[in-house]
């Protein structure tokens, strides 16, 4: 088995906020990737965790952070938005140039899929990007505050409990998915993009993953997730997503020629 280096990571997003992160890598890692969580998750979700040491198991060296406002991460969830994602992912890119290696490969789950496609003209080392059961519009994730929505448009903000928890939601944020429209990003891709996707998936319909395909120009590939579930629990599953993803993305990983 492959000998696995996990480090604590931290660095700054563009508001001068600390975002905490976990690098998991080989000793002579073969690319880097960095992974966007989902909605409201954080660099320790299952999908996230698993998916990112199978891939460091097979030699990708794989940074997932906390988003501003989540887990460790410094600032306050209710004054993010998806465009602050955006931001937070550029920032990490960033950090992971200056201090390791560009990034080759974005990985994005759910809507942190949608925001790997969003950014990814921003990262012009990233020859390929994966999303995993991913919207193809962030305004996808409106649906969970339709119970609340005549409350943020009345006060402003509402208390939403997403997964259990509660989370403060302001208008700004509905406002901010609604402009956000993915179909001329995708189509302007000029990068590999493999969509990964589950039939059952009962939080992000697969439906979405089609609109991806049609919108995205080739080099383009689709799997579907067989009997997986939205977030990925089950290791098999975060496994087949992981060896999936090592054996497609080796095409756009350039390693030494042998003397």
């Amino acid at each position: 088995m492959t000998k696995i280096i996990r480090q604590k990571v931290t660095f700054t997003n563009s508001e001068n906020l600390r975002l905490d992160g976990m690098l998991e890598s080989p000793e002579q890692p073969k690319a880097y990737a960095l992974f966007a969580h989902c909605f409201t998750c954080s660099k320790t979700s299952v999908a996230a965790s698993r998916i990112g040491r199978e891939l460091a198991q097979r030699g990708v060296a794989v940074l997932r952070f906390d988003f501003t406002g989540l887990g460790s991460s410094e600032g306050d969830f209710a004054n993010t938005n998806f465009s602050s994602n955006i931001e937070d992912l550029v920032a990490a890119a960033r950090f992971l140039e200056e201090e390791y290696e560009a990034p080759t490969l974005l990985i994005g789950h759910s809507l942190g899929g949608a925001a790997v496609l969003a950014c990814a003209d921003q990262v012009p080392s990233a020859k390929a990007v994966v999303t995993i059961g991913a919207p193809s519009d962030p305004a996808h994730v409106a649906h969970l505050f339709d119970a609340h929505k005549d409350e943020i448009e009345d006060c402003g903000c509402a208390l939403v409990k997403l997964s259990g928890r509660e989370f403060t939601i302001k208008q700004h944020f509905l406002q901010d998915i609604e402009e956000q429209k993915l179909d001329d990003k995708i189509r302007k891709l000029k990068k590999a993009l493999l969509i990964m996707h589950s039939p059952i998936d009962d939080t992000v319909e697969i439906e979405e993953a089609a609109h991806i395909y049609q919108a995205a120009m080739h080099p383009k590939s689709f799997v579907s997730l067989d009997q997986t579930d939205h977030l990925v629990t089950r290791k098999e599953d975060a496994e087949y997503v992981a060896e999936t993803i090592g054996a497609w993305v080796s095409r756009y990983i350039k390693t030494p020629v042998a003397a």
